[in-house]
C-alpha cells in the first residue's frame, strides 16, 4: 500500500479552500486549517504547526479579500496577505514543504489592453493588490524562486460570499440592477482551480508564476446577465428583473478596479492539463450544483 502525502490548506473556510479539499485525488492526506484555527500572521503559531507535523506540500489559499474594506483596513490587508504569505513560506522552507501560493489579476492596473502574460510588471491599483503582490514577493524571495505562484480572478462558487451569490439576492428581491460595464476579466470557477492546483500539486518541479482562470471574458454586466439567464433556466429565479449597464464613474467604490484585468493562460493552461472550460459553461454547471443543493 503507498504511502499517503500530507497536504496542508490553509483558507480552509474559503471558497477555494473548501473545494480543495472536497477536490483532492486520492493518495493526499489532507489537513485544512481556516482562520480561527491558525492565524497565519501569527509567526511562532505557523511554525509550530509546520514542525507538528510537516507536510510535502502546502497550498496557502488564506487571504483577506474585502477589496473595497482594504482600503480603511492596509494594516490588515497588509497583515494577512504578505506577512501570512511570508510565515508560511518561512515555516515551509524550514521543514522542506513545497509550497503553492495563490495570488490575484488585482496585481496589475489594467492599462495594457491585451492580456498579462506572467513576466509582464505588476502595477497594482488598490491596496488589496498591493498586498497580494508584497506577498508573492515574499514568497518567492524566502523559497528563493521554488515556490509557485498561481495568479487567478473573479472566484465564485457555490459556497461563501461571491459576485453570483450577491446578483442572485438581488435579483430574488426583484430589485433593479445596474452593473459597470467597462470593466472586464474572466469570472473562475473555485472548482475548476482547485482541480488544476491538484494537478499542479502532482508536479512538483513547477515553480515560478503561473496564471489560471477560466476561459473567455466578460464584463460584470455580462456576467450579471448570465447569472440572470442560467438561473432562470434553473429555476434559480421565477422572473428576470432590468439590468442597466453603467461606467465605474457612474458607479464609485472605494478602491480603484482595473478596467481589464484579463490573464495569459498559455503557459498555466499548458503546465496544467488546460485549457479551461469556457466561463459560461462553468457558471451553468456551478449553478446546477446549487438548484441540487
Amino acid at each position: 500500500m503507498s504511502r499517503l502525502r500530507r497536504a496542508l490548506i490553509t483558507g480552509a473556510r474559503g471558497q477555494l479552500g473548501r473545494e480543495l479539499q472536497a477536490r483532492a485525488p486520492a493518495g493526499w492526506d489532507v489537513a485544512a486549517w481556516g482562520s480561527g484555527d491558525l492565524d497565519v500572521t501569527e509567526r511562532a503559531a505557523v511554525s509550530k504547526l509546520f514542525q507538528h507535523e510537516p507536510p510535502e506540500l502546502v497550498i496557502h489559499t488564506a487571504a483577506y479579500t474585502d477589496v473595497d474594506a482594504a482600503e480603511e483596513q492596509a494594516a490588515l490587508a497588509q497583515a494577512v496577505n504578505c506577512v501570512g504569505a511570508a510565515n508560511v513560506a518561512r515555516a515551509a522552507a524550514a521543514v522542506q514543504s513545497r509550497m503553492i501560493h495563490v495570488s490575484t489579476d488585482f496585481v496589475f492596473d489594467g492599462r495594457q489592453g491585451h492580456p498579462y502574460v506572467p513576466e509582464d510588471t505588476p502595477n497594482p491599483l488598490n491596496v488589496y493588490g498591493r498586498s497580494k503582490l508584497a506577498g508573492e514577493r515574499e514568497v518567492a524571495r524566502i523559497t528563493a524562486g521554488h515556490a509557485l505562484i498561481v495568479r487567478t480572478a473573479w472566484v465564485y462558487s457555490e459556497h461563501g460570499d461571491n459576485f453570483v451569490h450577491t446578483m442572485l439576492r438581488l435579483m430574488r428581491a426583484r430589485t433593479p440592477l445596474t452593473v459597470v460595464a467597462d470593466q472586464v476579466g474572466t469570472p473562475t470557477w473555485a472548482r475548476a482551480l482547485a482541480d488544476a492546483l491538484w494537478i499542479a500539486a502532482e508536479r512538483p518541479t513547477l515553480q515560478g508564476i503561473l496564471h489560471w482562470t477560466d476561459a473567455g471574458v466578460a464584463s460584470w454586466y455580462d456576467y450579471a446577465v448570465a447569472i440572470q439567464e442560467e438561473a432562470l433556466q434553473l429555476g434559480l429565479l421565477t422572473q428576470p428583473v432590468p439590468i442597466q449597464a453603467v461606467r465605474s464613474a457612474d458607479f464609485p467604490r472605494p478602491a480603484r478596479r482595473p478596467s481589464y484585468s484579463i490573464l495569459d493562460k498559455t503557459s498555466g493552461w499548458a503546465a496544467l492539463q488546460g485549457p479551461a472550460g469556457h466561463w459560461r459553461a462553468n457558471l451553468r454547471s456551478m449553478l446546477q450544483a446549487l438548484s441540487h443543493a
